[in-house]
């Protein structure tokens, strides 16, 4: 078998695989996709827990900081998994190899713990698919300049998955978890959320970023930048499930739903950070502190150059606040200032396209939570995301509030007219 053949890219996760029976489950579903005539190369996550139970190995000998020797110990998961669903496939007469991160040629940036994927030889990898074998790798890892393992850190293997559909040309690359796809709000807490049959890439990574946790950013702009289309399922089902690609064939009309779904994130902190002195501008500075820990920054707002003190909001991931809380309480002492962290918060956002050019949408939005009687702090506009800070207790009610204002429980209007009003 050549890889000239149509080549298949499946990513299973660490629900998928929690079991014996679900790793048995994930091995036939392989086993059919090369009965059809695809080579198929595999990633797959640790298993279940097993991440968060290294990690708290190291915590209990007082080592839970990014190093080398962490992501040493935390590679075992994905080995463990890539091994056992090799042996898997390899009993149902299926030939398989597992590869290492290292050994699939995946090689990444210096930065432990958050490494960014810097190329993928693929050469073993390639050799495998051309003998018939399926090529199962090991996701969340690669090797880095030192050849020391390095760990790609939050939505790793989802990352491994694309880029290697990417550099093997793949026609697809399915990511296998436990829900149907990507839904219009998150189903756990919204049973009247559907699944959305389509949806646009920029789309898919403003849901990713504001919350949605079906699939990481990282992965979804890699997958856009390569053109890779990318497929979401259920593990447990043969449900359709979601596909995420730009088919300008299928681009919605000015006259379709602009409002696809509604995200939430209740890992977030609003920062409030203020100098008295207020011809120092201490945003370079606050910027540089984030950037050095690798703290995501979102809805920022500052004071202007007029104005009789320096003051700076915005929100980061409430999970990063003590990587910077240290260093922005230095950094603003030393000039007469001050930080403070509010960590009671959750953000909901609206995603479609075309937000910004409507800007009914922004009023439909803070009515509907006015009335619910929903307080509401920053918010920020895009053309493909508006974002409001509420109360964490209340953000499941902002949810279920703006699912029901852009009626986005009931499916897709057909459009038959140019005049079809927008809903």
């Amino acid at each position: 078998m050549k890889t000239t053949v149509d080549v298949l890219v499946q990513k299973y996760g660490g629900t998928s695989l929690q079991t014996l029976d679900h790793v048995r489950h994930a091995a036939v579903r392989i086993a059919e996709a090369r009965r059809r005539g695809s080579a198929v190369a595999v990633v797959v996550s640790a298993r279940g827990s097993r991440t968060d139970d290294l990690l708290r190995l190291a915590a209990d000998v007082g080592a839970a900081d990014p190093s080398r020797e962490l992501d040493q110990l935390l590679a075992v998961g994905e080995s463990e998994s890539a091994a056992l669903m090799a042996l898997t496939l390899n009993a149902l007469g299926v030939p398989a190899v597992s590869l290492t991160g290292p050994q699939a040629g995946v090689h990444t940036t210096d930065r432990h713990g958050d490494a960014l994927i810097a190329s993928i030889e693929a050469v073993r990898v390639r050799e495998a698919l051309d003998r018939g074998e399926v090529a199962v790798v090991t996701g969340f890892q690669g090797v880095d300049r030192a050849g020391d393992i390095a760990t790609l850190g939050r939505g790793g293997s989802d990352t491994t998955a694309v880029a290697l559909a990417a550099r093997l040309r793949a026609s697809a690359c399915e990511i296998y978890t436990d829900v149907d796809g990507v839904f219009s709000a998150d189903p756990r807490i919204l049973p009247a959320a559907r699944c959305l049959p389509w949806v646009q890439p920029g789309v898919m990574a403003e849901m990713a970023f504001a919350g949605a946790r079906v699939l990481h950013t990282r992965c979804i702009e890699l997958a856009a930048m390569e053109g890779v289309e990318v497929r979401v399922r259920n593990a447990s089902s043969q449900a359709p499930g979601t596909t995420v690609v730009d088919r300008e064939e299928i681009r919605p009309l000015e006259t379709r739903r602009a409002v696809v779904a509604v995200t939430h994130d209740t890992d977030v902190a609003r920062v409030l950070v203020h100098c008295r002195d207020s011809h120092r501008d201490l945003a370079p500075e606050v910027f540089g502190v984030l950037a050095a820990s690798g703290t995501v920054v979102d809805l920022v707002a500052r004071s202007g150059p007029y104005e009789n003190e320096f003051r700076m909001g915005f929100t980061i991931r409430r999970s990063q606040v003590d990587a910077v809380r240290d260093a922005l309480h230095e950094l603003t002492a030393r000039f007469g200032g001050g930080v403070h962290f509010d960590e009671n918060v959750g953000k909901v956002s609206v995603v479609g396209m075309g937000l910004l050019s409507r800007p009914e949408y922004t009023a439909r939005l803070m009515a509907a939570l006015a009335a619910a009687g929903i307080p509401t702090s920053w918010i920020s506009t895009s053309q493909m995301r508006l974002s409001v800070i509420v109360p964490r207790e209340r953000t499941v009610d902002a949810v279920e509030t703006l699912h029901r204002e852009f009626h986005l429980d009931r499916p897709e209007p057909v459009v038959t007219s140019v005049r079809s009003a927008i809903v």
